[in-house]
């Protein structure tokens, strides 16, 4: 249950927070990011204006590791080589679906991952084909993550939060919570 305050009210928000670890925190890794109509892949944490750029995600793989292509000349390339923490934002506004996901970056060179992960929509930006040398893969390993997401369909949704002002009873605002993909008991440990 959570608090905010409108018009120097306190009020409730119901919702629920669910934490998850380890094969439940990558499933919904997989399913929030696979399913998002958008990422916003963030570079340069500590310099202001954020360094933010729209990219599509390539995969997601049975280790939670996000995957997206590059140019290895492109300016987030050039960050991550001089610092390679980055944040990841997922938004899936069809279904009230958010995720966050703080990691680490590598950028990867290997011809069987980017024939692996080539589309026919990653021409647009690599005109040569997947033998073009610019292309990298940049693979981002999850350190942090939290999600937010609703209990049913954005259909309902809205009719519940329509509910809740013309009644002014509090609404039930879905669920939340943190992401950790160790193991339980190296979770602990930590």
């Amino acid at each position: 249950m959570r608090w905010f305050v409108r018009e120097g009210i306190k009020e409730q928000i119901m919702g629920d927070t669910k934490n998850l670890i380890s094969d439940e925190a990558i499933e919904k890794i997989k399913h929030l990011a696979e399913s998002a109509n958008t990422c916003h892949f963030v570079t340069a944490l500590t310099k202001l204006p954020l360094s933010t750029r729209p990219m599509a995600t390539q995969k997601v793989d049975e280790d939670g590791s996000l995957w997206f292509m590059s140019d290895k000349n492109s300016s987030k390339n050039h960050e991550i080589q001089n610092d390679n923490r980055v944040q990841l934002f997922y938004s899936n506004q069809s279904s009230y679906e958010y995720l966050s996901i703080s990691g680490t970056a590598e950028i990867i060179f290997d011809k069987k991952l980017i024939d692996e992960m080539w589309s026919s929509i990653a021409k647009a930006w690599f005109t040569g084909g997947k033998d073009d040398p610019a292309i990298s893969l940049i693979k981002v390993t999850p350190e942090e993550g939290y999600y937010w997401d609703t209990k049913n369909n954005k259909m309902i949704s809205l009719i519940k939060i329509a509910a809740a002002a013309v009644t002014g009873k509090t609404m039930d605002g879905g669920v939340e919570g943190k992401l950790n993909i160790l193991p339980f008991c190296k979770a602990i440990a930590s």
